[in-house]
């Protein structure tokens, strides 16, 4: 297990996109650096879209004047309000004035920059809306990072947010209800002197409270535009890895799910590495649980193997200190992680659902849309490097109203339905996407799919469309089933996300190192750009836009990267007015219909960010960078309300030998202080709608 020390200085290009060291360890478990865990023969996802990046860059390629860029209004947050960005060298001025641009995307694009500071447009506003450590419970104590306690953690906000969500509430004017994944921990810099190979029990259970889900309303000044926690309000809550959780659905009390603490096989103990997540129109919201594998030591199966699991030590070392992260003690406990959570935040006594029906893999996402006849489909990807995507498609209506009646049923809509995977494939004959970026026969790139069924779920039982599998087994080992029914492997599907204005679905596909190297498939089919380290954005039509379809159309919307390169492509916009973009993650969606992307591990010099870029219509593909965030910081969150924009800055000073001591950023108190994931609030100063 490497320590910390030796990692000063370590070559950025040695890791995936722009990531640190310091964030593949502790947020993925060094994911990029173990063996794919997807070893099948599947048609692979970049052979098919290797030449849709050739032609269209070819037809595009003498647009290119210059990369993209823009003007810079820069401005930090709490001691560094003026702090100014650091453009990166070769990006110039935007070639068009704020003015312009589609409706919620007219402002002046920020600057690639290096800035330790968020760094928003001219004319908008930020406040830090609440910290790591802030107290939203009653008795917790105010934040005090030298004398940390894991109670007084569990009453705090938690550690590094990552999905956001900011709901109603009724009869409360100008609050509203902000629900917020805390995805994982970084000890090198929440403890002074952390030891990485003897963390006490004191560190590893502050660490188990500073993970989970938070709930805090949240109160607007209208005449600021600040937005501020209501501490001690009666739905704050937290959730721990350490509070009680259910699981539900088809694999909820099979053998594969039970152990010694609990024969029953339905109740765990915690949430680990929620991701993105998603609201669903019946007032709840949804938490991916991703990097789970991460916590669990000495695995030895094939199981473990394909979900990455592996057979030493874990980096937290937490199985010293709790018997069911031990694998060897307890093989079944790594089942009962995985899962979508959905969680009722109107009712601070419920009990949080692992719900079964939408499969176990390292989600990400899990996005809700209805069927014309009020059933629910979730989309959710699988973040890792071959892997699939998919959705569920629920069998049972909702209720509409907020009946104790209507509520009880919409919590068992995810019980029942059918979970499907992606099979993707291209219109145009093999031989013609030959890696010479010459153009097929029809001029055009595109495709369609079907989504494969892998089990049904029903109150009388269910059933598996997997052959040589049991329903407890699709459920439980998802990617088996995807393995086994030809799936097409994937660049690390992440958030995925339906346009409420279009019904068109958005998948971002962050990156793959691996792409084309070594026995890795790729790059022989025609891909300009070896290995992946830019991502894409794929857009994704249901067959006559009804979401329960089982085929879809599909074709490149985004291919991320500097737009000087031949091999970007953003939806067919002119190349010398976008912003530069690389490693899409998080997506959202504005009123207007307009895509935002967030970032995680920008290879391209500058910080990561959040960018808005339109889906439709004349300026379809103008892409603008809205914000920046510190330094080792990733993009997280985002929410896009009319007069607000809100992210999660998470892991900010997660670089490369950062420690309490040797901090990588000094964000967001400035210096002499330790370095705390917030979430920010960003709005107009004018106090009108957001980019109109």
């Amino acid at each position: 297990m490497r320590k910390l020390l030796p990692l000063i200085g370590t070559p950025s290009g040695s890791h995936p996109g722009g990531r640190s060291a310091l964030t593949c360890r502790f947020r993925c478990g060094d994911a990029c650096f173990h063996e794919v865990p997807n070893t099948s023969s599947n048609e692979y996802v970049g052979d098919i879209i290797a030449g849709a990046l050739s032609r269209r860059s070819v037809m595009r390629a003498a647009a290119v004047v210059t990369v993209a860029a823009a003007g810079a209004g820069a401005a930090g947050v709490a001691t560094a309000p003026g702090a100014q960005a650091a453009p990166v060298a070769g990006h110039g001025k935007p070639h068009h004035p704020a003015s312009k641009g589609a409706r919620g995307l007219r402002f002046t694009p920020v600057a690639p920059n290096t800035a330790d500071a968020v760094t928003v447009p001219d004319g908008y506003r930020q406040n830090v809306v609440i910290r790591w450590g802030e107290p939203i419970l009653r008795g917790a104590p105010a934040f005090d990072p030298e004398r940390q306690s894991a109670k007084a953690q569990a009453g705090q906000f938690g550690y590094n947010c990552d999905f956001l969500a900011l709901l109603p509430l009724k009869g409360e004017r100008g609050r509203q209800l902000l629900v917020a994944n805390h995805e994982y921990t970084d000890e090198v810099l929440m403890f002074r002197g952390y030891d990485p190979d003897r963390p006490t029990r004191e560190q590893v259970e502050i660490a188990w409270a500073a993970h989970g889900l938070a709930v805090v309303a949240v109160e607007d000044d209208r005449r600021t535009g600040r937005l501020t926690p209501v501490t001690r309000h009666r739905l704050n809550r937290r959730l721990t890895a350490t509070s009680e959780f259910r699981l539900t659905g088809p694999a909820a009390g099979s053998d594969l799910v039970r152990t010694s603490a609990d024969p029953t096989g339905t109740r765990v103990l915690g949430t680990l590495n929620n991701c993105a997540g998603g609201t669903t129109p019946w007032g709840t919201t949804l938490h991916g649980e991703e990097n789970f594998n991460q916590y669990f030591a000495r695995g030895s199966r094939a199981t473990d193997k394909r979900y990455g699991i592996g057979g030493g030590e874990t980096e937290r070392k937490w199985e010293r200190f709790d018997r069911r992260f031990d694998l060897a003690q307890e093989p079944n406990e790594v089942h009962r992680f995985g899962w979508v959570v959905e969680l009722d935040p109107y009712d601070p006594t419920s009990t949080p659902r692992k719900r079964t029906a939408l499969g176990r893999f390292k989600h990400e996402a899990a996005t809700v849309r209805l069927t014309h006849d009020g059933r629910p489909v979730v989309y959710s990807g699988d973040d890792e490097r071959f892997d699939y995507f998919y959705k569920f498609v629920g069998s049972k209506r909702m209720r509409h109203g907020t009946s104790r009646a209507a509520r009880e049923h919409n919590l068992t809509l995810l019980d029942e339905g059918t979970l499907y995977v992606a099979r993707l494939t291209g219109d145009s004959p093999a031989v013609e996407i030959d890696g010479t970026g010459r153009l097929p026969r029809d001029g055009e790139f595109d495709g369609g799919g079907e989504w494969i069924p892998l089990a049904t779920a029903t109150a009388d039982g269910a059933v598996s469309h997997v052959e040589g599998m049991s329903v407890e087994e699709v459920f439980v080992f998802t990617r088996l089933a995807g393995d086994k029914v030809g799936a097409t492997k994937m660049d690390r599907p992440e958030d995925i996300e339906p346009n409420p204005v279009t019904g068109k679905v958005y998948v971002a596909l962050t990156n793959n190192s691996n792409r084309g190297v070594g026995s890795h498939p790729g790059a022989d089919e025609a891909n300009p750009r070896r290995a992946n380290k830019h991502g894409h954005v794929l857009e994704l039509t249901e067959h006559r836009n009804r979401p329960e379809s089982t085929r879809f159309a599909w074709s490149l919307f985004l291919v991320a990267g500097d737009p000087e390169d031949p091999a970007t492509y953003f939806a067919g916009f002119p190349k010398d007015a976008v912003s530069p973009i690389s490693c899409p993650d998080n997506v959202a969606f504005d009123e207007h219909g307009n895509l935002w992307i967030s970032t995680d591990g920008s290879a391209l010099g500058s910080h990561d960010g959040l960018f808005g870029v339109a889906t439709r219509g004349s300026r379809r593909g103008e892409l603008k960078q809205f914000l920046t965030v510190p330094r080792g910081a990733e993009t997280c969150g985002p929410v896009i309300q009319d007069r607000r924009v809100l992210v999660a800055v998470q892991h900010p000073g997660e670089v490369d030998g950062a420690t309490v001591e040797n901090p990588g950023s000094t964000w967001p108190d400035g210096p002499g202080t330790y370095v705390r994931p917030a979430v920010v609030a960003v709005w107009r100063a004018d106090g009108r709608d957001v980019g109109v």
